[in-house]
């Protein structure tokens, strides 16, 4: 019998225990299952996952589920950043434990079980620390996180106090409302496109904002600020934001209009 573990938050343990472990994950392809991790002699590997899971995953303490897999079971294994179409191999659950475990550095490898695992699988449920394992990526201790808007989570603790200390030189974090909009006014009556744009992406970064400043911009001959526009204000929370979007609907532009329908599938 091969064991693993699975990484779950806490509350869930009670459910777990009285009906084992649903199949709720989707892996590579699409395939639906549980993920889980070989029991190796390391600790630290064994649980490398803890940390980057508590990043996005399930607010509270995580528990550690052990479950023994019959030995011919087959499941999906490789490394998280296989992603490319039949990158990860299908295997049985032994030969999946030997091939992680035969790995220089098996940080970042991942077992899939394409089905629910039952309560007699279960092997035991228990409590672990809350500090092991990596963030971001595996190697990234001593490494400077990149603070883009792709790799940044919003609302991550820290996360305001470090893209203050590195800014990224194009997601931010963006200057202050009365900077930008200086900024548009230097830009003119109509205003420089280039100027404008660029001011504009800093306004998309933001949750709220100044849409009766804005506004005017509507009217702007080149349709790619107008075009900028819709984007800078379509996650904004501030009032008028929905009656600015429906005028940029009709805009003449079809880029524009194109705009608006992609924001309003978001």
């Amino acid at each position: 019998m091969a064991m693993f573990v699975h990484l779950t938050a806490a509350a869930n343990t009670p459910r777990i225990r009285r009906a084992g472990i649903r199949a709720d994950s989707r892996g590579q392809g699409g395939v639906r299952g549980v993920y889980c991790f070989p029991v190796l002699p390391s600790y630290t590997l064994t649980h490398q996952w803890l940390r980057e899971l508590a990043r996005f995953g399930p607010k509270g303490a995580l528990s550690a589920v052990h479950v023994r897999l019959d030995d011919a079971q087959e499941v999906l294994v490789g490394h998280y950043r296989d992603r490319a179409k039949d990158a990860q191999q299908w295997l049985t659950a032994a030969e999946a434990v030997a091939r992680v475990a035969a790995q220089p550095d098996p940080r970042g490898w991942e077992v899939v079980v394409p089905r629910a695992i039952g309560t007699r699988e279960v092997h035991r449920i228990r409590a672990v620390p809350q500090v092991a394992g990596w963030r971001y990526l595996p190697g990234a201790h001593g490494t400077r996180p990149c603070t883009c808007f792709g790799c940044r989570i919003r609302g991550e603790y820290g996360g305001r106090r470090l893209r203050e200390r590195h800014p990224h030189p194009l997601d931010g974090p963006p200057p202050p409302v009365p900077v930008l909009l200086a900024r548009i006014e230097a830009a003119g009556d109509p205003g420089d496109p280039a100027a404008l744009r660029d001011a504009l992406h800093w306004f998309g970064l933001r949750r709220r904002g100044p849409v009766d400043r804005l506004a005017r911009l509507a009217a702007h001959p080149d349709p790619t600020v107008r075009r900028e526009l819709v984007w800078a204000v379509q996650g904004w929370s501030t009032p008028g934001v929905a009656e600015l979007l429906d005028a940029l609907a009709e805009d003449p532009h079809p880029d524009v209009r194109e705009a608006v329908a992609d924001v309003r599938t978001l």
